[in-house]
C-alpha cells in the first residue's frame, strides 16, 4: 500500500478554493456609477432637503447665540427709533419752526401721551432700550467666553489676562451714550416722579428753566448727548442696512474710493442731524429763559433735588 497521500487528500481545502462555479449572468446594478459617486460625495440632504418647520420658517432654528443676540439688538433699535423720531420732532424741529417754547408746548402735550402712556412707554421706550443695551453687553461677554475656550483659559486668573474683543467706534459711542441718556432720563422723568409723583407738568419750559439756572452744565451736557447720539444713531442704522465702509466688497482702488465716499456721506449726515437737533434744542429751548411765578418755584424745587448740582439752583 502506497503511503504517499494524494494532493487532494493532503490539501483538502484546495478543492473548496478551486471549485468550479457555473456561469451566471451579472445582475445590473440599481444605480449607475455616477449616482454612487454622487451619493458618496454629496450629503444626502442636498437632494432630499429637510422638511421646513414653523420654527425654521420664522428663522428660529439652527442659529447660534450670536445670531439671536444680534437680531435682538437690531430690531430693538428699530423700535426705539419710533420714539426717537417723535422726541426730536417735539424738542427740536417744532421749536425751530415756531421759534417759541410756549407754542411748542402745545404740540408736545398733544403727542406725548402716545409714547408716555402706561402701555406704550414700556413697549416703545423702556423695553427696547433695555433689550438693545443688554444684548450688546451679552454679545461682548459671550464672545470673550468663546475666546477663553478657544485659547484654553479656564481659571479666573487666566481670563484676567485675556483681551476683550475689539470694540467698534459705533459701539463705543453707544457705551458713552448710556450715562448721558441716563442723566437726561433722571432729570426729565425720574426726578418729577420721585418728588411730585407725576411728570405731566414737565415740558420744554422745565428744560428751558434748567438751562437758565445751570447754563454751562446744560449746554455741555446736551451738546454731548446730541453729538454722541447723532453719530451713534446714523452709523448704527447704516451698519444694520449694510451701508458702512466695512460693507464695501470692491477691491483695490475702487473699494478705497467707495469706502471714503461712504465715510464722508455718513459723517455729513451725522453732523446734519446733530446740527438740526441743536438748532431747535439749544438754540430755541436752551435760550427760552427761566419760568417765573409759582411754576418756576416748582421747577426750582425739582432741580434742587439733583445730587451735587441741586445746591447751586
Amino acid at each position: 500500500m502506497d503511503s504517499r497521500r494524494s494532493p487532494d487528500e493532503e490539501y483538502p481545502e484546495s478543492l473548496i478554493n478551486l471549485r468550479e462555479l457555473e456561469p451566471s449572468p451579472i445582475e445590473s446594478p440599481t444605480e449607475s456609477p455616477a449616482e454612487e459617486i454622487k451619493d458618496s460625495y454629496f450629503p444626502s440632504n442636498v437632494y432630499n432637503p429637510p422638511r421646513v418647520t414653523a420654527s425654521s420658517a420664522l428663522g428660529l432654528g439652527g442659529h447660534s447665540v450670536v445670531y439671536y443676540l444680534t437680531r435682538i439688538q437690531k430690531y430693538s433699535s428699530y423700535t426705539f427709533s419710533i420714539f426717537l423720531g417723535l422726541h426730536i420732532t417735539n424738542t427740536s424741529i417744532l421749536p425751530l419752526v415756531t421759534r417759541s417754547v410756549a407754542d411748542s408746548e402745545t404740540y408736545l402735550l398733544l403727542t406725548r401721551p402716545y409714547y408716555q402712556s402706561p402701555l406704550t412707554e414700556p413697549l416703545v421706550v423702556l423695553l427696547p432700550l433695555i433689550a438693545h443695551i443688554g444684548s450688546g453687553v451679552a454679545l461682548r461677554l459671550y464672545r470673550r467666553r468663546q475666546l477663553a475656550k478657544r485659547y484654553g483659559y479656564e481659571s479666573r486668573e487666566q481670563r484676567r489676562h485675556l483681551r476683550w474683543p475689539a470694540l467698534s467706534r459705533t459701539s463705543l459711542l453707544g457705551y458713552v451714550l448710556i450715562p448721558l441718556v441716563a442723566g437726561h432720563t433722571f432729570v426729565s422723568r425720574v426726578l418729577p416722579l420721585l418728588v411730585e409723583g407725576d411728570s405731566s407738568g414737565v415740558g420744554l419750559g422745565y428744560i428751558s428753566h434748567g438751562f437758565a439756572k445751570q447754563r454751562v452744565v446744560g449746554f455741555v451736557g446736551f451738546s454731548a448727548l446730541i453729538t454722541v447720539g447723532a453719530w451713534h444713531f446714523v452709523w448704527g442704522g447704516a451698519h444694520w442696512l449694510g451701508w458702512t465702509p466695512r460693507g464695501v466688497t470692491a477691491s483695490a482702488t475702487e473699494g478705497l474710493v467707495q469706502r471714503k465716499r461712504r465715510r464722508f456721506v455718513l459723517n455729513t449726515l451725522s453732523a446734519s442731524v446733530a446740527g438740526l437737533w441743536m438748532l431747535g434744542g439749544l438754540g430755541v429751548v436752551g435760550r427760552g429763559g427761566a419760568t417765573g411765578g409759582w411754576v418756576g418755584r416748582g421747577y426750582d424745587e425739582l432741580y434742587s433735588q439733583i445730587p451735587v448740582l441741586g445746591r447751586w439752583v
